[in-house]
């Protein structure tokens, strides 16, 4: 079998939708698991639909989800160019379109806008053009005159009107058309552009791609496709076609969602490993239980024969659980440099920015949800005197007024104010009392911090204040709770 070549194709049109990563992804590992090539070929005929700074999205979402190829405009392979406007310009798809001509499965059209609108109807609440073959039947004469007069022409397949056309995806099986639905598509545009789905065909074949990934929703073209390679008499390639991504109401996953893309995954703070390991598992089951994998393991794992046909429902929790499990199992200087910036957000004091991080790694799904964990550290917000009390605990207000007063003294003595130091001096007065633990921790958390949940214990946050900060909190749960007590 010769070497698998595959290849991801994206037009230059913006963010990097879900469902194009997961189409680089799985051209990229069907290629690297039989240790083949992956290509990179820009698609940027279409210029109404071009994006300024577009191909610089592209590079920079392979770079970043270590999806790297083994050619493409920047890396020649000998099979360039591999940008379809600088293949344009070299006149390539007129010679390869002319030599359908010859063959007589293609023909030069040169009906004008008024006759094809004549050709239009309505089928299902669709307006829908069905070519009739009219220019197919134009003597060499006719052709070369209209030609020799500046005629303004387009160049159509000319596909069979009877009989079928079946074609072999790996996912979905033998798929067969009547040949009665197939349009006489254009190939060259009568601008000199080819269209997308001939760029396609010729490209694919000139750069030897041998399995060609993409959407579901291409399976309905794929008979031209098949007729574009008969009628060269070049080798089909393996045709894997990937299920629909559909949001948690199993609608089509659309830009609006507000998660469409890999750069709003990564601004909302989704990690770019545990996105990639995600975006794999749309669509395709691993042999056995596990769901965490390295891109390393995906490329050893994947098959692409354990594809659904059946619609991937992207699912936000099980996101947000998966990448707060990588979170988790990064070192604390890796989660620290990813997570700096959201806690100096909202921490301008001089702290332990690293301490407050290990508090939060294990407790958060995305960066953003630190905000709401930490804000207590810049200062102490207002807080209902209910939180002192805890049924569990055994905890009131008068038993906390009463235990904070006692508790002050000590702490005001205590000169080491580490979490371990803190700690001691607090379990010997538990010890002493023949208090329980949660009795006493209890209330000076909620007097540090302010907030029924935290990310840490007590001790652990008086050592992030200091010293001052934590007693002038103690001080003030004190002087709310007199006052209630009033």
């Amino acid at each position: 079998m010769s070497k698998i070549r595959t290849r991801y194709a994206p037009s230059p049109t913006g963010r990097m939708h879900v469902g194009n990563l997961r189409t680089a992804m799985y051209a990229y590992l069907i290629a690297k698991h039989e240790g083949g090539d992956f290509l990179l070929r820009i698609e940027d005929t279409d210029q109404e639909r071009f994006v300024e700074g577009a191909v610089e999205i592209i590079y920079r979402t392979l770079e970043e989800t270590r999806l790297i190829h083994d050619e493409g405009p920047d890396k020649d392979g000998g099979v360039g160019p591999y940008v379809q406007s600088e293949r344009q310009a070299s006149g390539i798809y007129l010679d390869y379109a002319k030599k359908l001509i010859e063959k007589g499965e293609a023909y030069y059209c040169f009906c004008n806008q008024e006759r094809l609108d004549t050709l239009k109807k309505v089928v299902d609440g669709q307006e829908i053009m069905t070519y009739d073959k009219h220019c197919l039947h134009l003597s060499k004469e006719e052709v070369e005159e209209k030609l020799a007069s500046g005629i303004a022409y387009v160049i159509r397949q000319n596909n069979p009107t009877e009989g079928k056309t079946t074609f072999h995806d790996e996912i979905y099986g033998d798929i067969s058309v009547d040949n009665s639905e197939l349009d006489d598509m254009v190939l060259i545009k009568s601008d000199g552009y080819p269209t997308y789905n001939f760029a396609n065909v010729v490209d694919d074949h000139l750069m030897g791609i041998t399995h060609v990934v993409r959407g579901n929703e291409y399976l309905s073209s794929s008979p031209k496709y098949n007729r574009l390679y008969e009628a060269f008499g070049w080798e089909v390639p393996v045709y894997v076609h990937c299920p629909l991504i559909t949001n948690e109401e199993h609608k089509k996953l659309s830009k609006r969602s507000g998660h469409a893309s890999y750069e709003d995954l990564i601004e909302q703070g989704f990690i770019s490993e545990a996105v990639v390991n995600y975006v794999a598992l749309l669509g395709w089951s691993p042999e056995g239980n596990q769901e965490i994998f390295t891109l390393d393991e995906l490329i050893k794992e994947f098959d692409y024969h354990n594809l659904s046909k059946s619609p991937a429902v992207f699912d936000m929790t099980k996101l947000k659980w998966m990448n707060s499990e990588y979170m988790k199992s990064m070192d604390l200087d890796q989660f620290y440099e990813l997570a700096e910036s959201h806690i100096k957000a909202v921490i301008k004091k001089d702290m332990n920015l690293k301490k407050i991080a290990s508090m939060v790694k294990t407790r958060i799904e995305v960066f953003p949800d630190i905000a709401d964990l930490i804000d207590f550290f810049e200062s102490l917000p207002e807080y209902d005197l209910s939180m002192y009390t805890n049924k569990k605990m055994k905890t009131g207000s008068e038993t906390s007024l009463a235990l904070l007063e006692e508790i002050l003294p000590i702490l005001e003595a205590q000169e080491d104010y580490s979490n371990d130091a803190l700690y001691g001096v607090l379990s010997k007065y538990v010890a002493e009392k023949e208090y329980k633990t949660g009795f006493v921790m209890w209330p000076i958390r909620t007097a540090v911090s302010g907030k029924q949940m935290t990310p840490a214990g007590a001790t652990e946050i008086m050592e992030v204040l200091g010293k001052e900060e934590s007693l002038s909190r103690i001080r003030k749960g004190i002087k709310l709770l007199s006052n209630q007590s009033l």
